[in-house]
């Protein structure tokens, strides 16, 4: 079972992430902005493309930053299979 106390972390490309999360927001909002218009459908769904696989960047930077960060520091102190189990139960949710 995962750890149910989490320290406070700050993500070491905060801005980055922010920008990119911005981006994505921005997306999403012409794709509503694109289905009130009465778009085309294969153009709204390029777009839903383009913001899953935008999610999907930022997600593996998140994820690549717990582990080089969370799981790595609870590995040294000794607490490592709890973050790991979490670290595998994330990445299957990312899978899907």
């Amino acid at each position: 079972m995962p750890p149910k106390a989490h320290a406070h972390v700050t993500q070491p490309d905060k801005v980055a992430l922010l920008k990119r999360l911005s981006r994505v927001e921005g997306q999403v909002r012409g794709i509503a902005v694109m289905v009130q218009d009465d778009r085309y459908c294969v153009d709204i769904l390029t777009q839903i493309t383009a913001v899953r696989s935008a999610l999907g960047s930022v997600a593996i930077e998140l994820l690549r930053n717990h582990a080089e960060g969370c799981v790595a520091n609870a590995i040294a102190q000794g607490k490592g299979q709890p973050a790991i189990d979490e670290l595998i139960t994330v990445v299957e949710r990312l899978s899907r």
